[in-house]
């Protein structure tokens, strides 16, 4: 017994030795021991800046002190999203290679919007939501680390949003968790089959929904302190509460400040449980926090916003303390991105005179209809409209023995002339020979199979009326180009603290972070990576 003992003992020596000589190699070899992929959402290169006096030591000055900047990074796509822009920077390829071109794709046949990662093949953990990365046609940074590692390497995901975690989690990734909607769980699909422990403990033995009903958001300072904010806004402090009464709570509490102290909570979960980083392999763990506007009164000064940066600096620096003392910054590439836009959805009240108007796409849709009756004979040419696009009826079109690009072109043309619309333009224009920048922006944004036969992009300024024709049930959306200077920042210890302030394509990433990585680029990255000084 005593010799089986001292064999046991002398086993687990070896087995010890062995994990820290890998974990030196790793070291030796320049790879990290550990990746902790940061994608923020609508993060804003303007208000680090705004709150630079305000931010603690080891959250985004860490970033901006210690390490690379990308000072101006453009995503070049028309309509970015939280699931376009995501997917680019994980694969390095627009969404016409990528596949994902926003969080909704349309089927015309079945007037039905749905999630873009719907797979009905696949159940939900926590969840109803049948999703999976299926649609996304290309390999990304996570994918492609897995492979290096022969498939030991662990590679997870954490965010508020679904499809965002599925899109950072990849195909190969162990798991992909989000909040759900309905009940504030976190979920995951059956596409992952790895749930860890921390996961089923967290659901049962402190789920949000016992601890919602006691949380409020209010400022983390006297209002007095926040900068640039209006007069009228400094009396009257905000104070935001998710009772049960409220269906849509645990939506609301995804748009709030608190969800961001939530996901960094999650993470160490992760780090601490799992030995992220400590286990001789490269592991990789993507997290999404969000800093989208909350409500539709708070407008690009808000306090709500900025109390929104101070409180994720706060996350920030909880998150990079804890990798510090654990596996070492040292031992770690830390990669920050923003999604690259920026959503004010607040409507201009019409007493300051904004020039506006109204574009209703069911009347659009039916003097559209009527001209092509005018040329081509009584019919119903159009199907549907859906956000921005004309659907026409291509099983007519194609009875009729008609040139699909031709009626494409004459529908274009009636359309470009129609109050309310600044252009217009056919897939085919789009696909075949792009000319402009929002055309060739389109472009990189489009699948064939997603996108209608004609897209308008509507006057700013101007209201785009949805749903019924009723006023009292119609929602406003307001058209706003929204073009606004976003960061990236790595932080490595063969990269030294610089700012790089000529415009980069958002499609750098990827091969940038694979180099550092020493691994292959995600297989539809066209870049070539930016070599650091």
């Amino acid at each position: 017994m005593r010799d089986k003992r001292r064999r046991n003992r002398l086993i687990t020596s070896i087995l010890a030795s062995m994990v820290a000589l890998s974990a030196m190699s790793q070291a030796d070899n320049g790879r990290p021991q550990l990746v902790v992929e940061i994608m923020i959402d609508q993060l804003r290169s303007d208000y680090i800046e705004l709150l630079q006096a305000h931010f603690g030591n080891n959250g985004f000055k860490r970033l901006t002190e210690n390490g690379a900047c990308f000072g101006d990074v453009d995503f070049n796509i028309e309509n970015p999203d939280i699931v376009s822009t995501t997917a680019m920077l994980v694969t390095g390829a627009y969404p016409r290679i990528n596949g994902l071109t926003g969080t909704k794709i349309y089927d015309v046949k079945k007037r039905l919007e749905q999630n873009i990662l719907t797979d009905l093949d696949k159940m939900g953990n926590f969840t109803g939501e049948k999703l999976s990365p299926k649609a996304l046609k290309v390999s990304t940074i996570g994918d492609e680390l897995k492979i290096s590692g022969g498939g030991l390497g662990y590679v997870y995901s954490i965010a508020p949003d679904a499809q965002q975690a599925i899109v950072l989690a990849g195909h190969a990734g162990n798991g992909a968790f989000w909040i759900n909607d309905l009940n504030g769980k976190w979920s995951t699909t059956t596409y992952y089959t790895d749930v860890p422990q921390v996961i089923t403990t967290r659901n049962y033995k402190s789920p949000l929904s016992a601890r919602i009903d006691t949380m409020s958001w209010s400022p983390i300072m006297a209002l007095a302190k926040y900068p640039d904010i209006p007069a009228h806004k400094k009396y009257y402090p905000f104070k935001y509460i998710f009772p049960a009464s409220r269906k849509d709570r645990y939506e609301n509490y995804k748009k709030s400040a608190l969800v961001n102290e939530e996901v960094t909570s999650v993470a160490l979960d992760f780090l601490e449980s799992l030995n992220l980083g400590k286990r001789g392999e490269t592991d990789m763990l993507n997290i999404a926090y969000s800093l989208a506007p909350y409500g539709l009164d708070g407008g690009d000064g808000s306090v709500e916003l900025q109390d929104k940066y101070l409180r994720l600096d706060r996350q920030l620096g909880r998150l990079l303390d804890a990798i510090d003392a654990g596996v070492g910054l040292q031992n770690t590439l830390v990669v920050v991105s923003s999604t690259g836009y920026f959503n004010d959805e607040s409507v201009a009240d019409a007493k300051y005179n904004i020039p506006s108007g109204d574009f209703n796409p069911s009347k659009a849709k039916s003097l559209l209809n009527l001209y092509l009756m005018a040329v081509y004979g009584n019919a119903q040419w159009v199907d549907d409209y859906h956000n921005e696009c004309f659907y026409l009826n291509r099983k007519l079109i194609k009875e009729k023995n008609l040139d699909l690009k031709e009626v494409r072109r004459n529908a274009s043309d009636f359309l470009r002339r129609m109050s309310g619309v600044a252009e217009s333009y056919s897939i085919d224009e789009i696909l075949d020979n792009p000319s402009g920048r929002t055309a060739t922006r389109l472009y990189n944004g489009v699948v064939a199979d997603h996108t209608g036969d004609i897209i308008v992009k509507i006057m700013p300024g101007w209201n785009v009326l949805l749903g019924s024709d009723n006023t009292q049930q119609q929602k406003i959306k307001q058209i706003r180009v929204n073009v606004v200077n976003t960061p990236i920042y790595i932080l490595h210890p063969s990269v030294k603290a610089q700012r790089i302030n000529t415009p980069v394509d958002a499609t750098l990433l990827a091969p940038t972070v694979s180099r550092l990585l020493r691994i292959r680029s995600p297989n539809a990255a066209a870049d070539r990576p930016y070599i650091f000084e």
